[in-house]
């Protein structure tokens, strides 16, 4: 009788355990599951614009070899120099993030991580996503604006050399 008490107890026991729903299935971590992919996917256009940046610092260093002693453009790319280097620090800062959200869901998923745990972490990291985001925002305009700024002084130095040009002749 006793080891038909202990039977009907494991037996009770692996009943309620085997029951109890998957962390991976609970709707709060299927949008958090979707949230990582909308995080990742927002990553690669933040470090492909970052290349593009530093393709277009390139090309603004490049230009400038063609002018002689211009303090004014050293000072545009020193200008640019600093934003790139912000904008590789976001993109480190961000690629962690992500990290830490990947980590995120294993522990939640695993069942190390109660859903309301899991909850508040994921909505802290989702404000420091945004925030990235948005400094991201900020960076591209900036980034924008000493572009079409050099590009316009590019311009207005080759028509003040041409118009040198024909003046001496």
């Amino acid at each position: 009788m006793k080891t038909l008490s202990k039977l009907t107890v494991i037996a009770t026991v692996l009943f309620f355990v085997s029951c109890k729903q998957n962390p991976a299935e609970a709707p709060e971590h299927k949008a958090m599951v979707e949230k990582h992919q909308e995080m990742e996917t927002s990553h690669e256009a933040m470090a492909k614009e970052h290349n593009t940046m530093k393709d277009d610092h390139q090309q603004m260093v490049n230009a400038h070899k063609a002018i002689e002693n211009d303090s004014i453009h050293l000072v545009t790319e020193k200008s640019h120099t600093a934003l790139l280097a912000k904008h590789g620090e976001l993109i480190t800062a961000h690629k962690a993030l992500i990290e830490k959200h990947a980590e995120l869901e294993a522990k939640h998923a695993s069942g190390e991580m109660t859903l309301e745990q899991m909850t508040a972490e994921h909505e802290s990291m989702k404000a420091e996503h945004e925030n990235m985001e948005k400094e991201h925002q900020s960076i591209a305009a900036e980034h924008k604006k000493i572009t079409e700024e050099d590009q316009k002084m590019m311009k207005e130095d080759k028509e003040k050399a041409a118009e040198e040009g024909g003046d001496q002749k």
